[in-house]
């Protein structure tokens, strides 16, 4: 499928390449950034000084689908374990603001019940670094 844009995961790494999504804001929800902003080589060394860049923000990357240990059952397993610990029993009228909502594995996997929990995960606690 040529020209198809690749499926982003949305608890992606502070690589070269990958999408700032988001800023982790101080009571710990991700407050989204509108536009895409791929990282260059300069961010990634900014960020990495100090705290885990995946504790401050939220970035995206090309979802790895079976070669991420998040995967199971042809899935992403890390939205299924969010859904059910936060258990949104709606999909908000609004959903969140997203640079990636087209392109992204949780939304295309869960729909708007995924938007209704993503500004609620910081993927360096669900990494195992």
């Amino acid at each position: 499928m040529t020209g198809q844009k690749p499926i982003l995961c949305p608890s992606g790494l502070c690589n070269e390449g990958s999408i700032l999504l988001g800023i982790v804001q101080q009571d710990g929800h991700v407050g989204f950034i509108k536009q895409k902003i791929m990282l260059d080589k300069e961010f990634v060394q900014s960020a990495r000084k100090g705290r885990s860049p995946e504790k401050r923000f939220r970035f995206a990357e090309q979802c790895r689908e079976s070669a991420c240990t998040q995967w199971r059952d042809n899935k992403c397993g890390v939205i299924d374990q969010v859904i059910s610990m936060l258990a949104p029993k709606q999909v908000p009228d609004e959903l969140p603001q997203c640079g990636i909502r087209p392109e992204c594995r949780w939304f295309k996997q869960e729909g708007g019940r995924a938007c209704a929990v993503c500004p609620e995960v910081i993927t360096d606690s669900l990494s195992e670094k």
